[in-house]
């Protein structure tokens, strides 16, 4: 019996501008497919009540997506005030309901409580897992589990708008940020109760607003390449940024043609300017081909960490 195709290689990065009620593993397999790649993973996922940026991994730089699930995030949150829900957004039931009359100054003051380095409960409708299953799965079930206070860090939490019942909020965070903790929190801080009613996400690390594109933009180019006859990866593509971008917030090591043989294989090679406990970005040649990330060993070599495949097509290109 001939084998199923699995696709084929493909590596990049596609910064996908996720809709709302759609889960973002349903996101990634449909991106996976119409990329037709062999292998594909989110960087961290987005509530279904969620929009916005996830970007996507395929092929080899799946290898790397864990260093932008820690990466800092930036988001606009939409609370309605005077209503508190049991999941803390709008997907939940309304548990209470109380008066607004807040003044501006005490939401200016509640505001500066959630920035710069505090300690954050997480909410019992998040994904974080308690013994193998995530919580919300006991929450749904009406149990409620222990959590522990985690240290986040709001970088910057900016007033946009108050219109009528509506508070929107302009956040810039550190990984493991619950949005829907901190309006709950904020709404409790206001006397009123809050929840999410609009959560979107508009950054993840450094990379652009503007390269996001959505499925249905995906897939409107996939069926004008096929009318017209021409391969979809034609068009596909260019869309993806390159895989080392989602490391590019490490130092650069760049050697020579002739060490790569050996660091490839997994060997540490000799290289300057390396520091104790800092990943570094690795490069090859004059052309500063990116083959993975590395660290100073104790022998004061560069040792590999993390190596991406080089395929033959890719070296006889």
């Amino acid at each position: 019996m001939a084998r199923r195709s699995r696709g084929r290689f493909i590596d990049g990065i596609v910064l996908l501008d996720k809709d709302t009620g759609m889960s973002s593993n349903f996101a990634l397999q449909r991106v996976k497919r119409l990329f037709n790649a062999n292998k594909a993973g989110h960087t961290g996922a987005l509530d279904p009540l969620a929009t916005g940026m996830l970007p996507i991994c395929l092929g080899e730089a799946t290898k790397f997506s864990q260093h932008l699930l820690d990466a800092d995030k930036r988001y606009t949150v939409i609370a309605k005030l005077g209503e508190r829900t049991d999941t803390s957004d709008s997907d939940g039931e309304v548990v209470q309901t109380r008066p607004i009359n807040f003044t501006q100054e005490l939401l200016m003051e509640s505001l500066e409580h959630f920035r710069g380095e505090t300690m954050q409960v997480p909410s019992m409708y998040s994904a974080l897992k308690h013994e193998g299953q995530p919580l919300y799965k006991y929450a749904r079930e009406g149990i409620e589990v222990a959590r522990k206070a985690r240290p986040i860090n709001v970088f910057e939490l900016n007033f946009i708008s108050l219109v009528g019942d509506e508070l929107t909020l302009d956040i810039h965070c550190s990984k493991g940020t619950y949005i829907r903790t901190i309006t709950d929190d904020l709404g409790e801080m206001l006397g009123c109760g809050a929840h999410v009613i609009m959560l979107r996400r508009t950054q993840v690390a450094g990379y652009p607003y503007e390269r996001m594109i959505s499925l249905e933009q995906l897939n409107e180019m996939v069926s004008q390449a096929e009318a017209d006859g021409v391969e979809t990866k034609s068009v596909l593509d260019p869309l993806l940024l390159p895989m080392d971008t989602a490391v590019s917030k490490f130092r650069e090591i760049n050697l020579a043609e002739s060490q790569a043989p050996y660091l490839m294989n997994g060997n540490p090679v000799h290289a300057s300017g390396l520091v104790a406990d800092e990943i570094v970005r690795i490069t090859i040649g004059d052309e500063h081909k990116f083959v993975g990330i590395g660290a100073m060993n104790d022998d004061g070599m560069l040792a590999p960490k993390r190596l991406i495949v080089i395929r033959e097509d890719e070296i006889k290109a």
